[in-house]
């Protein structure tokens, strides 16, 4: 993907209006060679799992432009390209598998991030009566190859109204985003082999997704 990362840096130093309206000739290739990556990760995820369905790749991709009402930042664009693949499409509450491009900060992730509080709660009963599965998922090798456990960005203080303070999965309660996150160098973006590498990590997110879906069926 060297034309998508060679805008992105481009862009990342001129993110403004005029550079953008002359330089979209070099965004809509960029966009097209992204297009073609996502194109491939959504034939070979549908094999893993096929729940995600067959959504065309217009519909996984985000907007380049960035919404900058209530932000300090008021950048116009992002300087990432970034995809998500879920039931039911890129809007659906649903544990996802994502793809992020973006110079010296891509990665790769699943799960669900900042349920509602209906969901939140349904997870959190979820990891309350089958704790010890969840732990046996981030325990496998395979899994560990690619992540180092649940990320922790969002975080309680102290754990939710509902289960005592000594609770033996009381570092899983406290959150309040259900997510893993695996990070990639550019090198990795570069090389022939990147989408079999992503795909190589959607399979192991995939039992972690699992065990968060069931929420989803009661």
């Amino acid at each position: 993907m060297k034309k998508v990362l060679s805008f992105l840096k481009v862009l990342q130093k001129n993110n403004n209006k005029t550079w953008f309206d002359e330089h979209r000739p070099d965004y809509e290739v960029a966009k097209s060679e992204f297009l073609e990556q996502v194109d491939v990760l959504i034939k070979g995820l549908t094999k893993i799992d096929p729940a995600i369905g067959t959504p065309l790749p217009k519909e996984c991709i985000f907007r380049i432009n960035r919404d900058v009402r209530f932000s300090a930042n008021k950048n116009p664009y992002k300087n990432n390209m970034a995809a998500v693949f879920a039931p039911g499409g890129k809007k659906s509450p649903k544990p996802c598998y994502y793809v992020h491009i973006q110079p010296g900060a891509s990665f790769i992730a699943g799960g669900v991030w900042m349920p509602e509080k209906d969901i939140l709660e349904k997870v959190r009963q979820e990891i309350d009566y089958e704790g010890k599965t969840l732990q046996a998922l981030l325990k496998k090798a395979a899994f560990k190859k690619y992540f180092s456990g649940l990320d922790e960005e969002a975080t309680l203080v102290r754990i939710p109204k509902g289960y005592e303070e000594g609770h033996p999965m009381a570092s899983f309660l406290k959150l309040k985003s259900f997510t893993v996150t695996h990070e990639i160098t550019d090198a990795q973006v570069l090389d022939k082999k990147f989408p079999n590498e992503v795909l190589k990590v959607f399979a192991q997110i995939k039992p972690f997704n699992d065990f968060l879906a069931v929420v989803f069926e009661k």
